[in-house]
């Protein structure tokens, strides 16, 4: 049987929406930009060029379409003390959807508690770790 490019249109597009049918709802729904952000800096400069590129990134694509989780260890926690130079900054990085994460072995090391931490941040038990499993859950990674 000879097909014309009309007939083959029709069974390419079919086949396609079949395709798509069997595919799972969420991979038909538009994913979300991902990205973690490492800062293990306790350098207010780089707490800052790293909200930065967190608020440019939501800016850009829409808050909604981007999910960032910064993640804070070593001497980058320090800047997510409660009375930390960019605690306001921080705060408003929560308050915009975005995930703050301090991690708990840096805080055990330094002898640091939740109550000697902004109140907006979450916690991880490993920020190397969480940085890890997000890499495999197909995150982007930045390290301003």
């Amino acid at each position: 049987m000879k097909y014309t490019s009309k007939m083959m249109g029709v069974l390419l597009g079919g086949a396609l929406m079949m395709g798509a049918l069997a595919l799972p709802a969420t991979a038909l729904a538009a994913d979300k930009t991902k990205v973690v952000i490492q800062v293990s800096t306790n350098d207010p400069a780089t707490w800052n060029l790293a909200l930065n590129n967190a608020q440019n990134i939501q800016h850009d694509l829409g808050k909604d379409n981007a999910d960032i989780e910064i993640v804070a260890f070593g001497p980058g926690i320090g800047m997510l003390k409660a009375e930390s130079e960019v605690a306001n900054r921080v705060n408003e990085a929560v308050d915009s959807g975005m995930q703050v994460m301090a991690c708990q072995n840096t805080m055990h090391s330094q002898k640091l508690n939740k109550e000697d931490m902004n109140s907006k941040v979450g916690y991880v038990p490993a920020g190397v770790v969480e940085i890890i499993r997000r890499q495999q859950q197909g995150y982007a990674y930045l390290r301003p």
